[in-house]
């Protein structure tokens, strides 16, 4: 095989590994500079990014206050993690892992990090999107974790070796590809039996998963719905058009949001109105 490695006896972190994220990308944890954090002025605080775990919350914190929740009012700040803004000493004390997204709960104190806890915990602090009987809560769970654990492999797995790598190799994308294609077959097995995941109730574990692998089956994902065959997974493709006709999950998407169609950019979100008067293109149509 050609360009074989071998790996040395230890390791050592010498040059940049290459691709998109390689300077952001080191073996220890920690902060490497000193920076306060934002802070608005509603109960949740979010540093985030519109990646799709970044969306999870949001597309949660926007059904929460289309039901009326207004204690699940909230500031959104952007975390640029091509700058390294996830290595500050402001946001590594919140999250020690430097990942979005990351909040804090005014009103409690606490601090929240990793995508599905923060999911579990605004859904049980205001009582909505997971089910009240004890097997249909169970089940919604069993997809939720399905996804905190299957995602990896899409994005830090077919992503990465897709689109990001510097240099294609078949080996990875033939790997991944073919775990990618049997996590949406999975889901397309499933959505032939209920509505949702796990029943016909829609819970925190679709909006988990619709970020990831919604926007996959949708074709929006890594420029990769041809190669990815996405239109033949009918199941799928019915359950992230109808999540994406949801207002709240329009809304959800575009919050943090730093690429992509101006008009789909909301950089930071503290207001209600910030979707109507502050997307970029409104922001950039009113800059000398």
């Amino acid at each position: 095989m050609s360009n074989s490695y071998t790996p040395p006896k230890v390791w050592t972190w010498g040059a940049e590994s290459g691709g998109e994220w390689a300077k952001i990308n080191r073996p220890i944890a920690g902060a490497t500079h000193d920076a306060v954090l934002r802070s608005g002025e509603h109960p949740l605080q979010l540093y985030s990014l519109g990646t799709p775990n970044g969306q999870k919350v949001t597309i949660l914190l926007e059904e929460l206050l289309a039901l009326g929740e207004t204690g699940a009012e909230y500031d959104a700040h952007l975390i640029n993690i091509n700058e390294g803004d996830q290595f500050s000493s402001g946001f590594v004390a919140i999250n020690p892992n430097s990942k979005i997204p990351a909040l804090v709960d005014t009103g409690t104190g606490s601090r929240v990090f990793e995508s599905g806890a923060i999911l579990l915990y605004l859904a049980q602090k205001y009582g909505h999107f997971l089910p009240k009987d004890d097997s249909k809560r169970t089940e919604a769970m069993n997809w939720l974790f399905w996804l905190q654990g299957s995602a990896p492999y899409l994005g830090g797995g077919f992503g990465h070796f897709y689109a990001y790598a510097p240099e294609k190799l078949e080996y990875p994308i033939d790997r991944f590809t073919m775990e990618t294609k049997r996590q949406m077959d999975v889901l397309d097995r499933e959505l032939a039996e209920h509505r949702f995941l796990g029943g016909d109730e829609y819970t925190i574990a679709d909006m988990a998963t619709w970020p990831w692998y919604g926007n996959l089956v949708l074709g929006e994902g890594y420029g990769a719905g041809e190669f990815l065959q996405v239109e033949s997974y009918k199941n799928l493709r019915r359950w992230a058009e109808e999540i994406l006709d949801r207002p709240a999950v329009q809304r959800g998407r575009i919050v943090n949001r730093a690429w992509g169609p101006l008009e789909e950019q909301l950089h930071e979100r503290h207001d209600a109105s910030d979707f109507e008067l502050r997307t970029q293109d409104k922001i950039e149509a009113d800059t000398p």
